[in-house]
Formats: structure tokens, C-alpha cells, sequence
């Protein structure tokens, strides 16, 4: 019994200092290692004054914009959200280099029996470089998945929505 109440306590602290689930802050941390190829870094968030996280298309909640540090240089930055599919949501993680320009996508969880396609790394390739301000349209700079249709669109308008949004953080001076 006392060994859960420990156990309990310990993952409680982790969740405050990290600030995301534990499931999904380890898979995090496994995509931050590999893009940015570091073992060690600081993960911190960064937050968006209420009023004008309310105007910007994309949604920044407490916890789901971070600052990557190691060694006390700026690595950039990670976004993690969810975007609908066809009856539930899946997780998606964004991470920018430090002058805002997406170095990898990635979908963390996604929960439907057809569409999962959209995880694929061949895929999401389609948005590495991109930046704040660059526009995506299905069919256009967008490749399609046949029976993927609805987390396609869903996936290309959050990145829309995103890309938007850092453009104005950035005009704002805030990232």
C-alpha cells in the first residue's frame, strides 16, 4: 500500500514538473531526442496570455506550447493538440527549430479504426519547413490518403490554423 501512495506521489511530481500526462510526455521526449539529438534538455512552457490565445486560430491551452532548451540554448519549440477524426480526436505533436520552422510532425495517438494513415512518416513529411505564415491546401502542396479523408483535412487545417497563429505570436513578438 505504501509502495502505490510513493508510486502515486512520484508521478503526480512528474506531471507538474513537465506538465503533460506521463504517457504522452514520454513520447515526447523520445521525438525531442531524436530530432534534436540530445539526451539531455529543458522542457518548459511557454504561456500565451489568455486574451490573445482566445483570437489566435489554434488553441494554446496550458500546457501545449514548450520551450526545448539544452545547455542553455534555445533548440526550439514543441506543440502538442488534438485534432478531430471521424468520431474522436487524435494527439498531435508539432516541433519548430528556434527560428519557427516545423522540423518534424508527429501524431501521438490517434483512436479510430481507419485513417491512422496520417501517422505515417512518409506523410507528415509533408509539413517539414513549413512556416508561420505558409499556407497548405489539400490536393495542392497537400498529398491525400484514400480512406483517410476526414483526419487528412483535419490534420492539413490544424497545421493551416497553427501556421497562422505562430505567424502572428511571431508579429507580436512572443515567440
Amino acid at each position: 500500500m505504501l509502495y502505490k501512495q510513493v508510486l502515486l506521489i512520484i508521478s503526480a511530481f512528474i506531471m507538474m514538473i513537465f506538465g503533460l500526462p506521463q504517457n504522452l510526455q514520454k513520447k515526447v521526449n523520445k521525438e525531442i531526442v531524436k530530432t534534436y539529438n540530445v539526451e539531455n534538455f529543458n522542457f518548459t512552457e511557454v504561456l500565451i496570455d489568455s486574451d490573445l490565445a482566445k483570437g489566435l486560430p489554434s488553441k494554446f491551452e496550458d500546457k501545449n506550447l514548450f520551450k526545448i532548451e539544452a545547455i542553455g540554448n534555445l533548440l526550439g519549440y514543441a506543440y502538442l493538440s488534438k485534432a478531430p477524426s471521424k468520431t474522436a480526436q487524435f494527439d498531435y505533436l508539432v516541433l519548430l527549430d528556434k527560428d519557427l520552422i516545423v522540423l518534424k510532425t508527429k501524431v501521438i495517438a490517434y483512436r479510430e479504426e481507419y485513417g491512422g494513415e496520417i501517422g505515417s512518416t512518409r506523410w507528415l513529411k509533408q509539413f517539414i519547413g513549413k512556416k508561420g505564415g505558409d499556407q497548405l491546401k489539400l490536393g495542392d502542396n497537400i498529398v491525400a490518403i484514400s480512406g483517410a479523408t476526414i483526419s487528412v483535412r483535419s490534420m492539413t487545417n490544424a497545421m493551416n490554423d497553427f501556421l497562422k497563429s505562430l505567424k502572428i505570436l511571431q508579429n507580436k513578438n512572443i515567440l
